[in-house]
Protein backbone atom coordinates (compact mmCIF):
# COMPACT_ATOMS: atom_id res chain seq x y z
CA UNK A 1 0.00 0.00 0.00
CA UNK A 2 1.18 3.64 -1.06
CA UNK A 3 2.41 5.77 1.87
CA UNK A 4 1.39 8.67 2.73
CA UNK A 5 4.62 10.45 2.22
CA UNK A 6 5.10 9.09 -1.40
CA UNK A 7 1.59 10.32 -1.92
CA UNK A 8 2.47 13.40 -1.58
CA UNK A 9 5.87 13.35 -2.79
CA UNK A 10 3.86 12.34 -6.09
CA UNK A 11 1.26 15.18 -6.15
CA UNK A 12 4.22 17.47 -5.32
CA UNK A 13 6.12 16.61 -8.62
CA UNK A 14 2.80 16.09 -10.45
CA UNK A 15 2.98 12.56 -10.74
CA UNK A 16 -0.54 11.65 -10.81
CA UNK A 17 -3.67 10.67 -13.31
CA UNK A 18 -7.31 10.55 -13.12
CA UNK A 19 -10.11 7.68 -13.49
CA UNK A 20 -12.36 8.90 -16.10
CA UNK A 21 -14.98 10.14 -13.52
CA UNK A 22 -12.03 12.18 -11.73
CA UNK A 23 -11.17 13.57 -15.18
CA UNK A 24 -14.57 14.92 -15.39
CA UNK A 25 -15.11 16.50 -12.40
CA UNK A 26 -11.61 18.49 -12.94
CA UNK A 27 -13.25 19.96 -15.65
CA UNK A 28 -16.65 20.44 -14.13
CA UNK A 29 -15.12 22.64 -11.19
CA UNK A 30 -12.45 24.00 -12.54
CA UNK A 31 -9.54 22.38 -10.69
CA UNK A 32 -5.79 22.78 -12.43
CA UNK A 33 -3.26 20.34 -12.47
CA UNK A 34 -1.25 23.11 -10.26
CA UNK A 35 -3.71 23.06 -7.84
CA UNK A 36 -3.51 20.29 -7.10
CA UNK A 37 0.75 20.28 -7.17
CA UNK A 38 -0.21 22.84 -4.62
CA UNK A 39 -1.98 20.43 -2.00
CA UNK A 40 0.58 18.22 -1.24
CA UNK A 41 2.83 20.52 1.58
CA UNK A 42 -1.01 20.72 3.38
CA UNK A 43 -2.25 17.57 2.67
CA UNK A 44 -3.92 15.48 5.36
CA UNK A 45 -5.96 11.78 5.29
CA UNK A 46 -9.32 12.81 6.64
CA UNK A 47 -10.71 9.31 5.60
CA UNK A 48 -8.59 5.74 5.31
CA UNK A 49 -10.80 3.19 3.11
CA UNK A 50 -9.09 0.00 3.19
CA UNK A 51 -11.12 -2.05 1.83
CA UNK A 52 -12.44 0.08 -0.97
CA UNK A 53 -13.77 -1.69 -3.94
CA UNK A 54 -11.07 -1.35 -6.46
CA UNK A 55 -8.42 -0.87 -4.12
CA UNK A 56 -7.57 0.92 -0.57
CA UNK A 57 -8.11 4.51 -1.14
CA UNK A 58 -8.02 7.44 1.07
CA UNK A 59 -9.98 11.09 1.24
CA UNK A 60 -7.61 13.98 1.95
CA UNK A 61 -7.53 17.52 2.17
CA UNK A 62 -5.35 20.06 1.09
CA UNK A 63 -5.28 23.45 0.34
CA UNK A 64 -4.22 25.27 -2.43
CA UNK A 65 -2.07 28.72 -2.71
CA UNK A 66 -4.90 30.58 -2.64
CA UNK A 67 -6.77 29.31 -0.19
CA UNK A 68 -9.07 26.64 -1.92
CA UNK A 69 -9.68 23.50 0.06
CA UNK A 70 -9.78 20.51 -1.88
CA UNK A 71 -10.81 16.90 -0.87
CA UNK A 72 -9.38 14.44 -3.16
CA UNK A 73 -9.43 10.86 -3.23
CA UNK A 74 -6.94 8.86 -4.17
CA UNK A 75 -5.88 5.15 -4.60
CA UNK A 76 -3.17 4.09 -2.10
CA UNK A 77 -2.44 0.92 -4.89
CA UNK A 78 1.46 1.07 -5.33
CA UNK A 79 2.63 2.85 -8.68
CA UNK A 80 4.81 5.41 -9.81
CA UNK A 81 1.86 7.82 -9.80
CA UNK A 82 -0.97 8.47 -7.96
CA UNK A 83 -4.39 8.09 -9.21
CA UNK A 84 -7.10 10.20 -8.67
CA UNK A 85 -9.96 8.79 -8.31
CA UNK A 86 -12.02 11.68 -7.52
CA UNK A 87 -12.08 15.62 -6.45
CA UNK A 88 -14.36 17.87 -5.57
CA UNK A 89 -14.61 21.58 -3.29
CA UNK A 90 -16.03 20.62 0.30
CA UNK A 91 -18.55 22.56 1.05
CA UNK A 92 -19.85 24.07 4.89
CA UNK A 93 -23.03 22.39 4.69
CA UNK A 94 -21.87 18.57 4.43
CA UNK A 95 -18.16 19.10 6.35
CA UNK A 96 -17.25 20.65 9.82
CA UNK A 97 -13.84 22.87 8.81
CA UNK A 98 -13.50 20.56 5.99
CA UNK A 99 -12.74 17.81 7.73
CA UNK A 100 -15.42 15.94 9.87
CA UNK A 101 -18.95 14.90 7.98
CA UNK A 102 -21.90 16.59 9.78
Amino acid sequence: MKSFPEIQRQLEAGKFEFTRHAFKRTIERNISDREICETASNLEIIEDYPDDKYSPSCLVLGFTNAQRALHIQISRMESDVVRIVTIYEPDEISWINFRTRR
